[in-house]
């Protein structure tokens, strides 16, 4: 590997690199970046020359990064972005153009959603969006990789971890923000037979389950609880998506588990009702986590700010919704 001469490295190469492993697939990195296609690649094999790595190669219609380039990324997009707020000062976002990535999953996408984008319509119109599904309950990997500027979610694991740190005097990478507090509880359809009685633990634990796994194991935190009293459910069917589970739920004589601002914000058309937990289970916190490093940028400080406004918002919009067992 040569010697990089960081004297003469003409530092566009790295925005160019910061792009193209953004989007993973060089006709959108030049897109972005108002440059041709060719001069993407010669800035690519320009950079591959300096630093004596592929840095990506050929993955069906895009590309895929070499693992010094996965390596490398978060250091070049974290200097890019210091750089970019400190020429930029005070960020305004009626005139900024600019895009973030967010991590969440579908029932927090239907809480948050709607209020953000009519923030971003009213006083930020060139911003843009790009969802992500979160696919665990740890996302600290998939921000220290730069594939999302935000993720937002249910992560009592990694808060504890990062809990843990800084009361251990241990540096902490990540910082993170409460967003709402959830009530999970249990969803059937309004046909069912124990729709119309009051849902013992022995008649939950008796019933056939829909499990929403974002890891595909069949064992939750609901399963934990039951485990705790000497008790189990019988899981039948594993999904990844809480509307799955609402529309499947919907069509069958199956229970399953979903956060109580879902059913009613989703608006499934009266097609399931729910009722409280037989067992005692945890409020579920809801928390925005994202790289300290970040913390630096005015873009990513109004990110933050503009998603508790959406949360504010979308809290009271599900309260003043109907939400009754019925």
């Amino acid at each position: 590997m040569p010697d990089v001469n960081f004297r003469t490295l003409d530092l566009n190469l790295l925005r160019v690199f910061d792009e193209v492993m953004s989007e993973r697939n060089l006709t959108r990195a030049a897109d972005r970046l108002a440059l041709t296609q060719p001069a993407v690649s010669n800035a690519l094999r320009r950079l591959r020359q300096a630093l004596g790595d592929e840095l990506v190669v050929r993955s069906g219609a895009g590309v895929a990064p070499t693992p010094r380039a996965l390596s490398l990324w978060p250091a070049v997009r974290q200097a890019l972005a210091q750089l970019q707020g400190a020429l930029a000062g005070a960020f305004d976002p009626a005139s900024a153009h600019a895009s973030f990535v967010l991590a969440l999953a579908d029932a927090t996408g239907t809480m948050l959603m709607p209020a953000l984008v009519d923030i971003l319509e009213r006083e930020a119109p060139g911003i843009s969006l790009r969802v992500l599904p979160l696919t665990t309950r740890d996302p600290r990997r998939l921000l220290e990789a730069g594939e999302a500027d935000m993720a937002v979610g249910y992560f009592p694991a990694a808060l504890a971890d990062l809990s843990a740190g800084a009361h251990g005097d241990q540096p902490v990478p990540f910082q993170s923000m409460r967003i709402y507090d959830s009530e999970y509880v249990c969803v059937l359809r309004a046909g069912h037979p124990l729709a119309r009685q009051p849902l013992t633990l022995d008649a939950y634990c008796a019933a056939r389950h829909l499990l929403v796994s974002f890891s595909g194991k069949p064992f939750g935190f609901i399963d934990q609880a039951l485990a705790s009293l000497g008790r189990e459910r019988r899981i039948v069917l594993t999904v990844n998506q809480f509307f799955t589970a609402g529309r499947v739920v919907a069509a069958s004589d199956l229970l399953t588990v979903l956060p109580r601002h879902f059913v009613g914000v989703a608006n499934l058309g009266g097609e399931l009702v729910w009722r409280p937990l037989p067992m005692a289970v945890p409020i579920v916190h809801v928390d925005a986590l994202w790289l300290r490093q970040r913390q630096a940028e005015p873009g990513h400080r109004w990110l933050q700010q503009t998603l508790a406004r959406a949360a504010r918002v979308s809290a009271t919009t599900a309260a003043a919704i109907h939400q009754s067992p019925a």
